[in-house]
């Protein structure tokens, strides 16, 4: 059951990335968008080239969780894009708040359930906290 939730996770976020990197490409080219794009995010887009690179890695990111490859590195890159896109449609624009408020569910949850930056990020903060308790000499256990 959880590799079918695991996947679906995946592959769900990987699916709502590539589709929205290929209708920013629409977007781009002037074509008419199958996805409603939202206004003030396009407004901060006043250069093309930011919108190309944004919407290039959404569609590599998104095509590397698709095909179960990578995914620490998609999950990383796509980290600060869920970021900016959860705080666009917080505070500036919210029509699509939901898909945002979903999109910060799935991210971290595929960081989570990723084997190769789980395991890491459990030791990195277990190394961080035992450092802290030598350096501060604090005696008790966390």
């Amino acid at each position: 059951m959880k590799k079918i939730i695991h996947f679906t996770a995946r592959s769900l976020l990987g699916l709502i990335f590539l589709v929205a990197g290929i209708n920013g490409y629409f977007v781009i080219f002037g074509l008419e968008p199958f996805i409603a794009t939202s206004e003030a995010a396009m407004r901060m887009f006043p250069f093309s080239y930011l919108l190309i690179a944004e919407k290039s890695l959404e569609v590599v990111c998104g095509l590397l969780l698709i095909m179960n490859i990578f995914i620490p590195l998609a999950l990383a890159v796509l980290a600060p894009i869920v970021a900016n896109i959860f705080l666009l449609h917080l505070l500036a624009d919210q029509s699509l708040l939901l898909l945002a408020i979903f999109l910060m569910i799935l991210c971290p949850y595929g960081v989570c359930t990723s084997k190769q930056l789980s395991k890491p990020v459990r030791k990195g903060t277990l190394l961080f906290l035992t450092n802290l308790k030598s350096y501060y000499g604090l005696n008790s256990d966390f």
